[in-house]
């Protein structure tokens, strides 16, 4: 049945209207941002749950790639370009947000900020997240980015931006696209680089931390910094 038969209070647009986003299921909120328009003898919401029962997670379907996109039924490219760049108005949101929001002093707080900008990268980059002397962020900046097994981070580059930004301190931090958390030799290796390359402009290096799946493996917490 078609969304134009549904009762106006079942329709997923009007309850938004009427009761916010939150009162929607995950396939109703789906259908509303895809614009699905359905199939033959299927409404938007049927087409929706078709699409989030093909994939494990939300995140899995919103991390379909645009191959992927094409050859299935309800998504397309159009839906695929949609619900990408709704990831990534969400990740400047609170990219936005932390900038005026709490301080970036609480390790848990942090690692929730880069889990959310680094999970899904499908290469390994290498960030920093610039400070003022309240750890207030300033910019979260993507300096190198690298091939699946890893980046050149060039320390010279790394004290430019940090100046660049006024930075008090900062927060390193890369992915592991492989998912294993576990900080390598030559993570160790650059982390004291930039640590020694820093301190000559009185920046502090405050964490390392490497994004892995779910996890986030801070050096300060291991004791590595």
């Amino acid at each position: 049945m078609p969304l134009s038969d549904w009762p106006l209070s079942e329709r997923p647009r009007e309850k938004l209207l009427l009761n916010g986003a939150q009162s929607l299921s995950e396939a109703e909120l789906l259908a509303t941002l895809l614009g699905c328009s359905g199939q033959r003898g299927r409404s938007a919401v049927d087409t929706a749950r078709q699409l989030l029962s093909a994939h494990r997670s939300l995140r899995d379907l919103f991390n379909a790639s645009r191959e992927s996109a094409l050859s299935q039924r309800g998504l397309g490219v159009v839906g695929w370009c949609r619900m990408q760049a709704s990831l990534e108005l969400a990740r400047r949101y609170y990219a936005e947000a932390m900038r005026t929001g709490p301080l970036l002093d609480s390790p848990a707080a942090t690692h929730r900020f880069l889990i959310s900008r680094l999970r899904d990268q499908p290469h390994e980059v290498f960030c920093c997240l610039h400070l003022d002397n309240r750890h207030r962020l300033i910019a979260f900046d993507e300096l190198f980015r690298g091939t699946i097994d890893g980046a050149s981070v060039h320390p010279r580059e790394v004290v430019k931006q940090a100046l660049a930004r006024n930075a008090a301190a900062v927060i390193l931090a890369h992915n592991h696209p492989s998912g294993v958390s576990e900080p390598s030799q030559a993570d160790q290796l650059i982390t004291q680089r930039l640590r020694e390359a820093l301190a000559l402009v009185d920046i502090r290096v405050l964490d390392h931390c490497i994004v892995a799946d779910n996890g986030c493996l801070s050096f300060a917490e291991r004791g590595l910094l």
